[in-house]
């Protein structure tokens, strides 16, 4: 008689009491805790830690939270009733209250230490102790970790208040950087790009914090105001929040023989990292240098196809150093990013990141934190010598196969069945010329049109005759590559699951946590509702309002078309 559990479904968790019984907190449990650090939690100065994968620390309450938002498709997907979010234990928990933990939750959190390398370049200087020891999460707090319908998650509060990375900031996060990363997390998922997700948002209604930011009208590269903030907490979601730049601590410790035990910590935190991301993929049989193997080549396809999907959307992260790329191969940190409207190679919203971390440039970087994850793991196998000339192979092949993503990217967007190198360069070089819309050219593009003029309500600029005729001619040259593939419909169709109609637009997104400092959420909502369908023809009013070009007032305006800092 065929079994019948699979046909079961999970129930609903539908209060706290149910929600703590999912606790199973593996991260604790497997790896070691600084041995300096403080049983309670109570540790919120910025100090040194020089051993230990994690500090337990307790957050920081936000006084007098109120809801704003949750995802409700996080919410399904976890087997949580939507109506959890309005228990009042629930709400405490994830505006930073910690002390409502009942077993067998934990009453602490925990904060981790990371490196720092840029462009494969180690750094210390970010460190208040130019050590390094001091450099890590200074504002987001892990409370949670627990298997939801058998698949692991952890929930980490940002903007849950000081740990001892904070090098002397306050811990907290402002409403507007919690809006940003809460809603451009909901998008990202629901484009289909790998990324840490959105579990709720919560602000305070008596406590402010101090930031720089931008004047109304503002066209200064760098913030011209300091100005008071709701304090805010959006609790991130993600099978773990391993980063290169945690492997890469270890791994200097390590190779520094810092103390006695800093190879061991390394092999420890590989092998949670394994456990964590990578468990159904390889082989338990295997020995351990060859799962650090099998790691290597299997981050190394995640990774490059990650950078390939966020080329794909238009996606730039702003801010792409080893500490801010998950080793599980996924998008983790929403801070300085953009979406590119007016196409542009060099698109960049951050003024700190330069052209280095440049939309076009996002391969490159990649790349970069990939040889840093090599250098990391590389100790472990120091005395395998096979082990290390098929890492060091996989290694090397990473440009390759990076360009191998990003020419099958492109042809997707194309509609084509192979990459057509010259037929890309050209429509790159047009873009540029006639100042597109990233989105809505491609948008178009999938109509597959026989006349220009569709093309053309995605210019910004307007055209000349020469210009035209170089459209024209690449228009119908790629109009037969397209009509030879086969079926114009289903090609059609295809295109239009690759290139999204709706994208995030600053200017669109700086209204809604504007209304919200006021205690009007119904633009977070609107927003959250139209991002969350962003292949979907939508209403007729959704599309008038958000399927449009950028208007001219916003280009150059500080806070919207770049920001030093969003936080």
């Amino acid at each position: 008689m065929p079994s019948t559990t699979s046909a079961i479904e999970s129930p609903t968790t539908k209060t706290f009491a149910e929600f703590s019984q999912l606790a199973d907190y593996s991260f604790m449990d497997s790896l070691q805790a600084d041995p300096q650090a403080r049983d309670n939690g109570h540790d919120h100065r910025p100090r040194q830690v020089f051993s230990g994968h994690y500090v337990p620390v307790t957050p920081t309450a936000i006084q007098k939270p109120e809801y704003i938002a949750h995802s409700k498709t996080l919410f399904s997907e976890l087997g949580l009733s939507q109506e959890l979010v309005l228990d009042e234990e629930f709400r405490r928990l994830f505006s930073g209250d910690i002390t409502v933990a009942r077993d067998p939750m934990r009453p602490v959190g925990w904060a981790t230490g990371y490196a720092l390398s840029i462009y494969g370049t180690e750094y210390i200087q970010q460190c208040p102790f130019g050590t390094g020891n001091g450099y890590g999460d200074g504002r987001a707090i892990s409370v949670f970790e627990g298997l939801f319908k058998g698949k692991r998650w952890e929930m980490q509060l940002k903007g849950g208040g000081p740990t001892p990375y904070c090098r002397g900031a306050d811990g907290r996060a402002v409403l507007r950087s919690s809006v940003r990363e809460f809603l451009a997390q909901e998008y990202m998922q629901a484009l289909g790009v790998p990324t840490s997700r959105s579990l709720t948002l919560y602000v305070s209604r008596s406590e402010t914090v101090r930031r720089p930011w931008y004047a109304q009208d503002s066209r200064s590269i760098d913030p011209d105001i300091l100005e008071d903030n709701p304090a805010a907490i959006t609790t991130r979601v993600a099978s773990s929040f391993l980063r290169v730049g945690q492997l890469e601590l270890f791994a200097r410790r390590a190779r520094g023989h810092v103390h006695q035990g800093a190879l061991n910590e390394l092999q420890m935190i590989v092998k949670h990292l394994i456990e964590r991301n990578y468990i159904q993929l390889i082989d338990p049989s295997l020995t351990f240098a060859d799962k650090v193997v099998e790691l290597a080549d299997l981050f190394r396809g995640r990774l490059t196809s990650l950078v390939a999907n966020w080329m794909r959307v238009g996606y730039c992260q702003g801010n792409f150093n080893s500490d801010n790329c998950a080793a599980g191969g996924f998008t983790l940190d929403y801070g300085p990013f953009g979406f590119c409207e007016l196409f542009d190679p060099r698109f960049q919203p951050w003024t700190g990141g330069g052209d280095h971390f440049s939309f076009f440039n996002q391969p490159i970087a990649a790349e970069a934190n990939y040889q840093m994850f090599c250098e990391a793991i590389r100790p472990l196998l120091i005395e395998n010598p096979d082990a290390l000339a098929r890492l060091d192979q996989i290694r090397e092949g990473f440009a390759e196969i990076m360009s191998q993503e990003l020419d099958a990217m492109w042809a997707k967007k194309l509609g084509l069945i192979s990459y057509d190198a010259i037929l890309v360069n050209e429509l790159m070089q047009l873009m540029v010329l006639s100042k597109v819309d990233y989105t809505i050219f491609f948008r178009k593009l999938s109509q597959i049109p026989d006349e220009l003029s569709v093309l053309k309500e995605s210019f910004y600029l307007p055209s000349s005759e020469q210009i035209d005729a170089q459209w024209s001619n690449w228009l119908q040259r790629w109009r037969d590559r397209i009509i030879n593939c086969g079926d114009l419909s289903a090609t059609s169709s295809a295109m239009k699951l690759i290139n999204p109609k709706y994208t995030w637009r600053e200017w669109l997104i700086a209204p809604a946590y504007k209304m919200a400092e006021q205690g009007d959420y119904s633009l977070i909502k609107e927003l959250q509702s139209v991002l969350s369908n962003p292949y979907d023809e939508q209403a007729s009013d959704v599309e008038k309002k958000y399927d449009c070009l950028k208007p001219k007032s916003f280009f150059n305006a500080g806070g919207v078309s770049h920001y030093s800092c969003s936080s």
